[in-house]
């Protein structure tokens, strides 16, 4: 939800930068070749970003290829005006399929059996759909190995195949083994997608890389290129290494106010279970923002957040709706002043926080709260 005029009365929120947005999609396109469009992935409320706004931005930006992982955020996508193509990346349930239809969506087919049951369904009209193959990542999606099936796939009369693709499962990885696995998936994508081809199947488009696939195997020349991460300005880990380093901007920052000031006596505790004695007098201000809107829980005593351009730490344990943090060393500092927890000119990543949580900066992102007003800048 936007509401930038009201961003004062805000107890925590999430700014998005347009800039920062218009110019990953810049940094992309420089990578890919002209004849590949990108697939913005949107799922999960665009990483926490906002599914409406994002997408709003990005069709502004000339972007009308979405994917989602539900029938939901599909039909969330249609209400609100997005143009394109929207490809559910998951499962919708047979009963739910005319929706599908209804809102002009395109149906990810997660195996032959799947497949099987969408062609019984009795409907006036075809069901656009992606067919999802299997390549070594083992979790949705008919195996390569399994032609038969496959041939008999794109066979069938009531689906209309607009596109084919797989995924890739460890494109992260700079690892020799990792290295050859990948180009492994990607020969049998291809040798697969060569036999459909020779048996007059019309494979649609096709998509193998997504952010990782793209940094580190640009060579690629698929159709579209599946963008996550990369297009919110982030790696999923700071370790992370990849072939190509675009200039990517973080996207998102995770703003909240100071609510109330405190002066701590030596020897004092502060939040639950004590989590925290004062070793000296200290001075301390409680922020309205917790682990209910997506801030870790195990970021308590340890994490940093940044207030009038400087780096203070977060002291006691994280609560649901509020934390504290030791402003000893600044001056002036008032009740509804703002505290940034990501952001600042990338002094907070999102991918130092997850290396901090033992997690992936996707996984810190999309968990960030739907009560969080989103702003965009």
């Amino acid at each position: 939800m936007e509401k930038r005029e009201d961003m004062n009365k805000d107890r925590a929120w999430i700014e998005i930068n347009r800039n920062h947005l218009e110019n990953n999609i810049k940094e992309i396109k420089k990578i890919i070749s002209d004849k590949t469009k990108i697939m913005a992935v949107v799922k999960a409320n665009a990483y926490g970003h906002g599914i409406i706004p994002i997408s709003k931005e990005l069709n502004k930006l000339g972007i009308e290829d979405f994917a989602v992982a539900t029938l939901e955020e599909g039909i969330t996508l249609r209400q609100n005006h997005i143009k394109g193509n929207i490809l559910i990346l998951g499962y919708t349930h047979f009963d739910d399929i005319p929706y599908v239809i209804k809102y002009d969506l395109i149906q990810t087919i997660v195996d032959y059996e799947y497949a099987k049951r969408l062609n019984e369904l009795k409907l006036d009209r075809k069901i656009k759909v992606h067919i999802k193959i299997n390549t070594g990542m083992n979790r949705i999606g008919e195996s390569y190995k399994h032609i038969d099936k496959l041939l008999e796939i794109y066979k069938m009369k009531s689906l209309n195949i607009l596109g084919t693709f797989t995924h890739l499962s460890v494109s992260d990885s700079n690892k020799a083994e990792d290295i050859e696995f990948t180009k492994n998936q990607i020969k049998s994508f291809d040798h697969c997608v060569q036999i459909l081809k020779e048996n007059n199947c019309n494979v649609g488009n096709l998509h193998v890389q997504a952010s990782y696939g793209v940094l580190n195997y640009p060579e690629l020349t698929y159709d579209y290129v599946r963008i996550g991460i990369m297009m919110y300005g982030n790696l999923s880990s700071q370790k992370d290494v990849t072939k190509l380093k675009p200039d990517i901007k973080p996207v998102l920052s995770l703003k909240a106010r100071i609510t109330s000031i405190k002066e701590i006596n030596k020897d004092e505790a502060v939040g639950y279970g004590r989590g925290f004695i004062a070793t000296n007098n200290i001075k301390i201000a409680s922020v309205a923002v917790g682990y209910a809107d997506g801030y870790p829980r195990n970021l308590s005593n340890h994490a940093k957040v940044i207030i009038n351009g400087q780096i203070v730490p977060v002291i006691g344990r994280i609560c649901m709706d509020q934390l504290m943090i030791d402003i000893s060393t600044l001056m002036n500092v008032k009740v509804g002043d703002v505290v940034t927890l990501i952001g600042e000119d990338n002094e907070i990543l999102a991918e130092s926080i997850a290396d901090q949580t033992g997690t992936i900066s996707n996984e810190i992102l999309s968990r960030l709260g739907n009560r969080l007003n989103i702003i965009l800048e």
